[in-house]
């Protein structure tokens, strides 16, 4: 891998923090500004938002200026959204410093998947993305734990200091070891805005939505179905948590790295393996040691099937980066949607593990989408117009 794709990897990690830290600072954030615990969580809520919707925008804003530039650019916006929160002495403040640095996370991260496809040769982009999921996911194990922590000692203040120090030597890094890249053949403005006129590509989106909600469905919920359904501590969830964060970053190394060469084969098998373990995972929830063993598979198969949704839509279209950037947008509405329909379920008196069983049917939703797809590539089957690519099964 070029040094730049790690480099870009890290940076993704400091903005996906940004994301999720606000899970760990509830309680602060709510004394702080005296409002409920309720509302500070629509902070969560207001930057997925800002990610779905304007993060495209942004992009389509900044798809004639060199990439290098653009992500320069973008990182400083985040650093001053970042420092803007950190400030903040009203909520509405708050409010308004987590849309800011949500456009620009979405735009970095889809322009980051288009100049990491770009430096590589087409058969290693599989790799290359990987790298760029895996600061995503060292979020989730290290980022939230490091903010949550840092909050304790230090206040939120800190948290949000911390972050934005880690994003301005990010810039720093881009700077010195991301190449400029040139403008991608064939790729222009209107190539990226023509292929959302191609239905497959919708359909993979859709895939990758219900797929990433099927996981938070269920993710969104471990800490109830830990405690007060299979019996473990309080204490102990971080534990589990880690066993989940662990098993995300070595399944997200291992399926990078086959995604080039077993793309369709690893989404039809992995969606199946997913609903699986999601549907045995609710059947042996009262039991700690199946518990277990049901979390660590969810961290080696379910999220680590990023990398090679985001290389399957990059067959079916362009490495350009709006298409990567609606990608990640789809992505989002799929972390906003699982847990709102695993929490209708508890609500609506269906039990603590009902989150499994909404995830569950969604990872079989997202298999009965990619099926059709899977077949045409085992017999050998070109479902991709030659204009575009002449990849097969995609």
């Amino acid at each position: 891998m070029p040094l730049a794709i790690p480099v870009l990897g890290i940076a993704i990690f400091s903005l996906n923090t940004t994301e999720i830290m606000v899970a760990g600072l509830l309680p602060s954030l709510s004394s702080e500004f005296g409002v409920s615990v309720g509302t500070v969580g629509l902070l969560i809520s207001v930057y997925a938002l800002g990610m779905v919707v304007g993060g495209p925008v942004l992009t389509v804003a900044l798809l004639r200026l060199p990439r290098k530039m653009s992500l320069l650019g973008l990182l400083a916006v985040f650093v001053a959204g970042q420092v803007l929160g950190a400030t903040a002495q009203e909520f509405w403040v708050l409010v308004v410093a987590r849309v800011i640095t949500a456009l620009a996370a979405s735009a970095f991260f889809g322009i980051a998947m288009a100049v990491s496809a770009q430096l590589v040769e087409p058969e290693r982009r599989g790799r290359a993305l990987s790298t760029l999921f895996a600061g995503l996911m060292t979020a989730h194990v290290v980022g939230l734990p490091a903010a949550t922590l840092i909050d304790q000692h230090f206040g939120w203040r800190a948290s949000f200091w911390a972050v934005a120090a880690l994003a301005a030597l990010s810039a720093l890094a881009v700077a010195r070891l991301v190449p400029r890249t040139p403008a991608e053949e064939g790729i222009d403005v209107r190539t990226e805005i023509g292929a959302f006129r191609n239905r497959r590509l919708w359909v993979a989106y859709g895939t990758n939505a219900l797929i990433i909600g099927a996981i938070m469905a269920a993710n969104s919920y471990f800490s109830p179905i830990f405690v007060d359904v299979t019996g473990f501590s309080p204490g102990t969830v971080p534990w589990l948590f880690g066993l989940f964060g662990v098993g995300t970053i070595i399944g997200n190394l291992v399926m990078g790295r086959f995604s080039d060469r077993y793309m369709m084969p690893m989404l039809g098998w992995g969606f199946a393996a997913t609903a699986a373990v999601l549907a045995a995972f609710a059947l042996v929830a009262e039991h700690q040691g199946p518990t277990l063993v049901a979390v660590a598979l969810l961290g080696l198969i379910g999220l680590p099937l990023s990398p090679v949704l985001s290389t399957r839509v990059i067959k079916i279209a362009n490495p350009g980066p709006l298409v990567n950037t609606v990608n990640a947008s789809a992505i989002n509405v799929g972390v906003v949607l699982g847990p709102w329909a695993g929490g209708q379920a508890i609500d609506a008196g269906l039990g603590t593990v009902s989150p499994l069983w909404i995830g569950c049917g969604m990872a079989l939703a997202a298999l009965a989408a990619v099926l059709p797809a899977v077949l045409a590539s085992r017999q050998g089957r070109p479902t991709s117009p030659a204009k575009v690519t002449a990849q097969k099964g995609v």
